[in-house]
């Protein structure tokens, strides 16, 4: 989701710079508005009727089923495994917020259902990351069997689960993951097209729990094998092998978007098709953003970021900037295009108004694709800013130290 970034030990990659080739790709004037003002109008529309919904029907349900979860950790018997499930609450709580903004898509008959497999879901996700982002310490096949729960978590025709821990901890979890999986199964069971989307559900979570690993294995293995993986399975999308990886490390957003569309019942398989397509386009921007913004924070700590993979920032700036306009296209023909278009757009002003998005490796990509994106953006980066400013504020009247990055002020 879109405070997520994989961060592998890597060995130290030369530095990229915010140079004057990146500065060179910035678009003409006179260039053709990628959002005209008619798609700008709709979004904006889109943008307010999402809000409204969100605060008076999505957000009160999103809150209790956090308190559910954060419950349900905190009587894991495993005290490493209570800590992994509530550290990730602590801290990526957010992440599951977000990510139930989709749910105001759905039919007030199926909200429910759909913020409970959200929310479940990115809890999920959030919980086996932090379980294997140590590969080395983990017994051969673990963390693919522990990954396996992501994917029968969206797989409605499964009515059991399997042995997920069979090679870690003997004190378990007390079905903590277990009740994560089947919440997620039985909310999406419900949905009336779940069996048009079942497959495409499965293979998005399928993607996400793949990258996640070679990701993590990274530190083990090398970035050959990531690059290997992700050239074989971008063949056949618009997407090159950085860009993929990048969009399937966050893929759990795919099919936070097909657990949406399955509350409607006219939603056909040809049309999530189009949406995984436009959400994957989406998600490669958190992984990519959240590494630029955190960049010298990165370097510093020797966990180089995401950004690793571009040597040359002007090839990154171009990649993102190709990537935010075939999204925006096919989203303009798409059931609920506007509110597709609103999303990435917000995706962007979220990381381009972090205070660390001003550094010189990260301001000249950011300037450039927020420029893409006007005039929708503007009203969105101002709207966060302030949000940002306020969050300050309250963390300076409580006493407690700023965090910096992306998902800081």
């Amino acid at each position: 989701m879109i405070t997520r970034s994989p961060t592998p030990r890597a060995p130290a990659p030369r530095r990229l710079q915010g140079s004057d080739a990146v500065r060179a790709t910035a678009p003409s004037g006179a260039a053709r508005p990628l959002i005209e003002r008619r798609l700008a109008a709709r979004a904006g529309l889109a943008l307010v009727l999402a809000n409204a919904r969100y605060w008076l029907r999505v957000a009160p349900l999103v809150r209790r089923q956090l308190k559910r979860w954060h419950r349900r950790a905190q009587a894991i018997e495993d005290p490493g495994l209570r800590a992994v499930a509530l550290q990730k609450l602590s801290e990526e709580s957010f992440n599951a917020e977000v990510a139930a903004t989709l749910a105001t898509l759905a039919p007030r008959a199926h909200c429910g259902r759909v913020v409970e497999a959200i929310v479940a879901l990115e809890i999920l996700y959030d919980f086996l990351d932090g379980l294997t982002e140590s590969p080395s310490h983990e017994a051969p096949g673990d963390g693919a069997r522990l990954f396996t729960a992501l994917t029968d978590a969206v797989s409605p025709a499964i009515e059991q689960g399997r042995d997920y821990y069979r090679d870690h901890s003997p004190a378990g979890d007390g079905g903590y993951l277990e009740e994560l999986t089947v919440t997620v199964r039985r909310a999406v069971a419900a949905l009336p097209a779940s069996t048009a989307l079942a497959e495409l559900m499965r293979g998005s979570a399928a993607r996400a729990a793949a990258a996640q690993l070679h990701i993590h294995g990274a530190s083990l293995l090398g970035d050959g094998q990531l690059a290997a993986w992700a050239k074989r399975h971008a063949a056949g999308t618009s997407l090159q092998w950085r860009e993929f990886l990048a969009g399937a490390a966050s893929s759990v957003l795919v099919a936070h978007a097909l657990i949406a569309a399955a509350a409607d019942h006219r939603t056909t398989r040809e049309q999530g098709l189009e949406l995984d397509r436009i959400y994957l386009s989406i998600a490669v921007l958190p992984t990519i953003l959240d590494s630029l913004v955190d960049y010298e924070q990165d370097m510093t700590s020797g966990r180089p970021g995401y950004a690793r993979h571009y040597e040359d920032p002007a090839v990154l700036t171009g990649r993102l900037a190709s990537v935010i306009h075939n999204a925006v296209r096919h989203a303009r023909t798409a059931p609920n295009g506007p509110h597709h278009v609103m999303t990435l757009v917000g995706v962007v002003a979220y990381y381009a108004s972090a205070s660390t998005a001003t550094g010189d490796v990260a301001r000249p990509v950011t300037d450039r694709i927020t420029h893409q994106l006007r005039p929708l953006i503007t009203p969105t980066l101002a709207v966060m800013r302030a949000w940002r400013a306020a969050k300050r504020l309250r963390l300076s009247h409580r006493g407690d130290a700023p965090t910096t990055g992306a998902a800081g002020a």
